[in-house]
């Protein structure tokens, strides 16, 4: 192993550098090979031999002359957003949003996959036949596609791309690895992330974090998880499980939780929660309320039903939602407390409790968050409503493809301590 170090250094130190140019065009386009020089600390030899490398790979293209300071104007650089394609994923129980994103911008191509996802080799054999079919249009049959992020619920092991647990997914997909099965099927680089933790990457590359380097995404669901970037990097913990603040110990003997406990978060707020409470309180409900209505015509009632009626004041839905927005702040001041981010984004289902009761979320936080904390600190609601997760797998892609210095020194030490 110790022989093996020099050439995997000089290997990886290669790459660290081919990145740091990529990056740096993406920052700064259009932008010179001598600015490059400058930017990056790397001599200008350097900068022209990865600069060739780049343009014969397509990955960035000549775009006209910058002023001259003397001499022969030199040539500006841009990123070819066209020279590749990544896909983005999420997955849920019963059905999968995929988007197209090119090399630069957000994606705008989503396509719906209604696939039954409670066995995982057959819902994810079914998945990469969807894949294969919208690279075979003709608009993408000639386009080069490098990679494919997919966002799942549950605890992952990212390195290792194996879902270890997902009670939203269901037991058969305890241990499954997800990366192993859709390579061997689709033949791309495959990037697993939990999907609150895609969604904060939405918010950071393509939602109203931009430039924000500490920020929290707040998932509100069937399930209820937080994406946390801290000093801009995704923040995994020892094992990956960072974030599963819907097991947050809300309410002393509260209800049974999926995870075994009593009183969780997400035993208290999350979609299957909230919708066994109002069937539990309905028959006590006045049949003049709109819910209650709804109950009595379609002998069912939906989260849809529950949200729609919450839009009017007073009615059983809006107190319903409005203890819910309670404790969503009280879990938010403790995120305040823990993290001190900047941003904290409300999104997934239930994100809509944040245009019915803002104010009452932020009133809470504040309430419970360490006040200098709390005061540095911005609550908003995404504005990317159901997609952040599948635009997050897409920026997980791209993430990787065009990775940071900092994550290209920590694959360096990786493998050098390996």
């Amino acid at each position: 192993m110790h022989l093996a170090k020099e050439p995997i250094n000089s290997k990886y130190i290669k790459k660290l550098n081919r990145m740091t140019v990529i990056n740096t065009i993406k920052k700064h386009e259009p932008v010179s090979r001598q600015q490059l020089a400058e930017f990056t600390g790397l001599t200008p030899p350097a900068i022209s031999g990865i600069v060739r490398e780049l343009l014969e790979a397509g990955l960035v293209r000549e775009v006209g002359l910058d002023k001259s300071s003397g001499g022969r104007r030199p040539v500006n650089l841009c990123l070819n957003p066209e020279a590749g394609y990544v896909i983005g994923i999420e997955v849920t129980r019963f059905e999968s949003l995929i988007g197209i994103a090119d090399l630069k911008n957000d994606p705008t191509d989503f396509r719906i996959a209604k696939i039954d996802m409670t066995d995982p080799k057959k819902g994810i054999k079914l998945l990469a036949d969807a894949v294969e079919q919208i690279m075979s249009e003709e608009k993408y049959l000639k386009k080069a596609f490098l990679g494919i992020g997919v966002a799942f619920p549950g605890l992952l092991n990212v390195r290792e791309g194996s879902v270890k647990r997902s009670i939203n997914l269901g037991k058969a997909w305890d241990s499954f690895n997800v990366k192993e099965f859709l390579e061997s099927e689709l033949e791309l680089p495959i990037f697993i992330e939990n999907n609150s933790n895609t969604s904060v990457l939405a918010e950071r590359w393509f939602g109203g974090g931009k430039g924000c380097k500490d920020l929290v995404y707040i998932n509100l669901g069937e399930g209820i998880s937080a994406g946390i970037i801290l000093n801009d990097r995704i923040l995994q913990g020892a094992r990956g499980y960072a974030g599963e603040i819907g097991h947050m110990s809300i309410q002393e003997g509260g209800p049974l939780c999926n995870c075994g406990n009593r009183g969780c978060l997400e035993s208290i707020c999350g979609i299957p929660a909230i919708i066994r409470q109002a069937k539990a309180e309905l028959p006590n409900i006045a049949e003049s309320d709109p819910l209650k209505k709804a109950w009595l015509k379609n002998g069912e009632i939906s989260i849809a039903d529950i949200i729609e009626s919450a839009n009017i004041p007073d009615s059983y839905s809006w107190k319903l939602l409005r203890q819910m927005s309670i404790y969503i702040g009280k879990a938010i001041a403790n995120v305040i407390n823990f993290y001190n981010p900047e941003l904290i984004f409300i999104g997934g289902k239930m994100s809509v409790i944040g245009d019915y009761f803002m104010d009452i979320i932020r009133k809470t936080a504040n309430t419970h968050a360490f006040p200098e904390i709390a005061l540095s600190t911005e609550i908003k609601v995404s504005e990317l409503k159901e997609k952040s997760g599948v635009v997050g797998a897409c920026a997980l892609a791209l993430k990787h493809l065009f990775k940071t210095d900092s994550d290209m020194l920590e694959d360096v030490r990786q493998i050098m301590n390996a």
